[in-house]
């Protein structure tokens, strides 16, 4: 990878990135601009900050904000004096952020006052029993880790503080700042970053310094990725694509990074015009979103030479057979691509998704894919290294595929039940649940549909108690206020239990369940 040793934990890669593109744009944040010296300045500053309130080495730091400026320094600080960040989706709500917060066993939380439709302050509130009477030190036995909350914006509850004054310590606290920077090894636990399990159960992958570090340098270096380039992507860094792949690879290679918290098609024209980006990196749907805006033909996009957004490119720049673009396959547990390839395929590796990165090594069994080396998580939190890899250090991903005789990697399918929609990670099992606490409701069944935009959608069969009725609109009306949008099921199908498939031993056959009720989606269609 070339990457120096000593350039493997989050402190040192900022100092090497402040001495080599100093004055450089790192990010531009709406009208808020930041270079390269100035992202490990201010982190510095914020990091003292933290250090005056009892924030060290090892200490959980979640991070409840939209992607920006903000967010971007409060990881940097955090990780600069070895505390261990805790990202926080954004999308959460009450039930959902409560489970991270005491499953991350999050100390401190660093969070914005508002975002789209989220009162933070009164989430909050709605999720830590008791908080509305606390002040200062937390002390809430359901969220029993929580000791402070730090709010970007007005502060006007009691049990927070304002992360505004957090500025003010820099001069005192700034040589133990330094001091802890230094202390900071590869090996130091820097993220547990949460993912949806195939049991409903929340599940984060502890990743160190050096392994983040380390594969977003690699994949930066592996990429067309340029200094002079100019990268927006929407992707959430509370998620492994947005962290490692999108921003700190940009950091990696001294180009621009534009944020934007929440995607808005024709404020993101007008960014993108303005700013002259050059790579756009999203799901692909944002892609139809942004080609099919009223603004869209006006707008002079001409900087942009590549990302995987084909609906935007240039004419000349867009692929002549969609289907045969490179693809990558990975997971939060790799911390982002395991295996990676760019560009064009040729007609043989139509499918195919690249060889495996350089450090990584791979096995099939049973059809499933494993991975081993550098960029795999240290372990599930919580969870015994035992129960997570096998005897030889391998991670069984879920995933089914094979290697051709040119190390090219055919990705078949998922094992497990777990549902992927525009790179999010649903459990059934948890949106069951949910399902399962409306009275009018017998028996909920999530499954996954296949959507040519989203990857696939959440689809829901259910069956009612007897003479119960229930609306699908009004169901995920219900459902908005209890999890994350992209969890709520798109296609509610409403069954007898007769209808239900039985497996031998009367058990409901869900395989046989998801085939016929996608094929009556495939015939409505």
């Amino acid at each position: 990878m070339n990457w120096p040793e000593h350039v493997a934990t989050v402190p040192a890669a900022l100092e090497a990135w402040g001495g080599k593109f100093g004055s450089r744009t790192a990010l531009v944040d709406g009208a808020r601009r930041l270079t390269y010296a100035a992202l490990d300045h201010e982190s510095a500053k914020l990091a003292a900050g933290l250090i005056s309130q009892g924030v060290g080495k090892g200490h959980h730091v979640g991070l409840l904000m939209p992607n920006g400026a903000d967010w971007v320094l409060a990881f940097l600080a955090a990780a600069r004096i070895g505390a261990v960040i805790v990202p926080i989706n954004t999308f959460y709500q009450s039930r959902e952020l409560r489970r991270t917060l005491n499953h991350g066993d999050v100390e401190t939380l660093l969070m914005t006052q508002r975002f789209a439709n989220h009162d933070y302050p009164a989430l909050l509130e709605d999720t830590v029993p008791g908080l509305c009477d606390q002040t200062d030190l937390i002390c809430c036995p359901e969220v029993p880790c929580l000791r402070r909350v730090f709010i970007w914006g007005n502060v006007e509850v009691p049990w927070a503080r304002s992360a505004t004054n957090l500025l003010q310590f820099g001069s005192a606290y700034g040589p133990l700042q330094a001091g802890l920077s230094k202390n900071v090894v590869p090996a130091d636990r820097l993220l547990l970053m949460h993912t949806s399990g195939s049991t409903g159960e929340p599940k984060a992958a502890i990743h160190t310094h050096g392994s983040v570090i380390r594969h977003s340098y690699q994949l930066a270096m592996t990429r067309d990725l340029r200094e002079d380039d100019c990268v927006w992507s929407p992707m959430p860094f509370f998620w492994i694509g947005g962290l490692v792949f999108s921003l700190l690879g940009a950091l990696h290679r001294g180009a621009c990074f534009v944020a934007q918290g929440k995607f808005d098609p024709r404020a993101t024209l007008e960014i993108m015009e303005k700013e002259r980006v050059t790579l756009a990196l999203a799901w692909p749907h944002y892609g139809r979103a942004l080609a099919e805006d009223p603004s869209f033909k006006a707008r002079d996009l001409s900087a942009l030479r590549g990302g995987n957004l084909q609906e935007i490119l240039p004419n000349d720049l867009k692929p002549s057979d969609p289907s045969l673009r490179a693809n990558s396959l990975g997971m939060t547990e790799t911390c982002g691509p395991h295996t990676f390839a760019e560009g064009t395929l040729p007609e043989r590796l139509r499918g195919s998704f690249g060889p495996a990165l350089p450090g990584l090594e791979h096995r099939i069994e049973n059809d499933e894919i494993l991975v081993r080396g550098y960029a795999l998580m240290q372990g599930l939190y919580k969870e015994e290294r035992e129960d997570t890899f096998d005897a030889d250090g391998f991670y069984h991903t879920g995933d089914s595929g094979h290697f051709d005789s040119e190390g090219q990697l055919f990705f078949t399918g998922r094992l497990t039940e777990l549902i992927k929609t525009a790179g999010a990670n649903v459990s059934p099992a948890e949106v069951e649940t949910v399902l399962l606490e409306r009275p009018e409701i017998e028996q909920a069944y999530v499954f996954a549909i296949p959507d040519p935009e989203r990857d696939q959608v959440v689809g829901a069969a259910l069956v009612l108690c007897e003479g119960a009725s229930v609306d699908a609109e009004a169901l995920r009306v219900h459902l908005k206020s209890l999890i994350a949008s992209y969890k709520i099921p798109s296609r509610i199908f409403f069954l007898e239990r007769s209808a239900l498939p039985l497996t031998d031993t009367g058990k409901v056959n869900r395989h046989e369940l998801s085939r016929a009720l996608q094929g009556l989606e495939q015939h409505r269609r």
